[in-house]
């Protein structure tokens, strides 16, 4: 009978069998309880300073973990737009932003005639007695353009045509003279500007930014009519760079028109009514590719206007009439009186 601790098959081949070297091998108890496997929980093994299992990257700090090919894509967004912001900064012929608040400054001056203000000698020509003085924009007197320092010649007549525009728009069109239309002027206006003028329009006050009359030569169509709708003018126009990136261009116009009372055909009522007007227009190169400018300072002077009347939101004009109108004389001014605006200015009118 074969040996019980032999397998029924008989003895592996290549094995030892009963004369196994491993057969006098003892494990005790003791041994196999210190040989068992502790499994050290997840937070045992993180405080016990066990290296990582996996080999860490170095160099990139955060971005280690990312694809090269990312973090070479992001490396690429990064400069371009670094160069982005640095030609943009460094451009020569970069475009400003447009200027936005109060640009204008405008101050409007009543002229007191000196006496009763007496109707024109022939009312089919009220101008007649007028010497030097064009019709319209023949007498605006725009010099030719000529190139500035950092302003091409181009550049310097887009200036003056836009000029010219918002001239006739705001001092010699009908419409906005004797009909209250302000869109042809605010459509040459920049839209730093636009809020500030449609303040002015709707809101006038006199507070040198919001006159309506810094803006436009007007007249309350209930009071005043146009008795010829030509305008007599006389002028000029100078150029001058405020910076390297401004383009200054300084008007200084006396426009005359004459006037009758609103709702009469009556001849005997035409007079005549002048206006200076020193107006200084800037331009970027932003505006000049717009056709748009902005109005920075204007001074009006205007009469015969009794002195006190309030001219911001129109013209007040001291219209003749058959018996003849005698404007108040100018008011005492109190220096202490502070409740006063120390702009508002009257003079006397003295006309040629």
């Amino acid at each position: 009978m074969g040996d019980p601790l032999e397998p029924p098959e008989g003895t592996p081949e290549g094995g030892s069998g009963n004369e196994d070297e491993f057969r006098s091998v003892v494990f005790d108890e003791s041994f196999v309880r210190a040989a068992r496997i502790q499994e050290l929980s997840a937070r045992e093994r993180l405080g016990a300073g066990h290296p990582r299992a996996t080999k860490p990257r170095v160099g990139l700090g955060p971005l280690g973990s990312l694809p090269r090919q990312a973090v070479a894509l992001m490396l690429l967004v990064v400069m371009a737009f670094a160069a982005a912001v640095y030609f943009g900064i460094s451009s020569p012929r970069r475009q400003a932003t447009p200027p936005s608040g109060n640009q204008l400054t405008a101050a409007v001056v009543a002229l007191a005639p000196t006496g009763a203000v007496t109707a024109v000698a022939d009312p089919k020509d009220p101008f007649a007695s007028l010497a030097g003085y064009g019709v319209g924009a023949a007498g605006f007197g725009i010099p030719p353009a000529t190139p500035t320092t950092h302003f091409t010649r181009s550049e310097v007549t887009r200036a003056l045509e836009t000029v010219q525009r918002y001239l006739t728009a705001s001092a010699l069109a009908p419409a906005t003279v004797a009909r209250s239309e302000t869109g042809a002027a605010r459509s040459l206006v920049t839209p730093g500007e636009q809020a500030q003028y449609e303040d002015s329009v709707d809101h006038p006050r006199d507070d040198q930014h919001h006159a309506a009359t810094g803006w436009l030569v007007r007249f309350d169509p209930g009071q005043v009519a146009l008795a010829d709708e030509s305008v007599r003018v006389r002028g000029a126009a100078e150029i001058a760079e405020a910076d390297s990136g401004t383009l200054e261009i300084t008007t200084d116009h006396t426009f005359v028109y004459a006037l009758r009372p609103a709702g009469t055909t009556d001849d005997s009522s035409v007079s005549l009514y002048w206006v200076r007007r020193e107006l200084r227009f800037e331009f970027d190169r932003t505006d000049l590719g717009s056709g748009q400018l902005r109005l920075v300072d204007a001074v009006t002077q205007a009469g015969p206007t009794a002195c006190g009347a309030v001219l911001s939101g129109y013209l007040q004009p001291v219209l003749a009439t058959a018996a003849g109108v005698t404007a108040p004389a100018p008011p005492a001014v109190d220096p202490g009186d502070h409740a006063a605006h120390s702009w508002q200015l009257c003079g006397v009118l003295k006309t040629g």
